[in-house]
């Protein structure tokens, strides 16, 4: 899995394998699109407005936090 941040555009995506040519694009709303095959596979989430969507309310940083092992990392997004 990988996690991209655009800050120039404010788009965060998801990507949990690589695109094949058969992926189609479906918008959930707004702030929100799924990259998904026919029979319900999903190759990655795109964020729009992403800062809003991501940050946790205390800091403005994106926190990642692996629930195995407990281990925490914080990253900083760029805000408008």
């Amino acid at each position: 899995m990988r996690l991209t941040y655009d800050p120039c555009y404010n788009i965060a995506y998801i990507r949990f394998q690589e695109k094949k040519n058969n992926v189609e694009t479906v918008r959930i709303s707004e702030e929100l699109v799924i990259d998904m095959t026919a029979d319900g596979t999903i190759y990655g989430i795109e964020l729009l407005n992403a800062n809003e969507q991501m940050r946790q309310e205390d800091n403005g940083n994106l926190v990642v936090i692996n629930e195995f092992t407990g281990k925490q990392v914080e990253l900083a997004l760029a805000l408008p």
